[in-house]
């Protein structure tokens, strides 16, 4: 059985609203954890949360040219993707010219 606590919100298209996106939520969960656990990977999810949230990804541009950087991934981040079968994208990543404009 699923129990809610009180939802305050006015109108009923809304708690329907943020009663689906919690049971969504719950679901993503159970299937990220079962992928997680075919894959041989039971990290704890408040340690998998901190390593997602660690993930960080910025532009800059140097020699007019912009790049996107990401941090490493680090600690169980690898094995979150792998598991889902998402590619992480480059440490560097060139994404196009710097215009006069920019």
């Amino acid at each position: 059985m699923l129990e809610t606590r009180p939802i305050f919100h006015q109108r009923d298209a809304t708690i329907r609203g943020h009663v689906f996106c919690s049971f969504l939520a719950l679901v993503l969960r159970k299937a990220l954890l079962e992928r997680l656990e075919a894959a041989g990977q039971v990290p704890e999810w408040a340690e998998m949360i901190e390593d997602l949230e660690a993930l960080q990804e910025i532009e800059v541009a140097h020699q007019n040219k912009r790049f996107r950087l990401r941090t490493e991934a680090r600690g169980t981040c690898g094995s979150v993707f792998r598991a889902v079968g998402v590619a992480l994208p480059p440490t560097v990543q060139q994404i196009r010219e710097v215009n006069k404009e920019d």
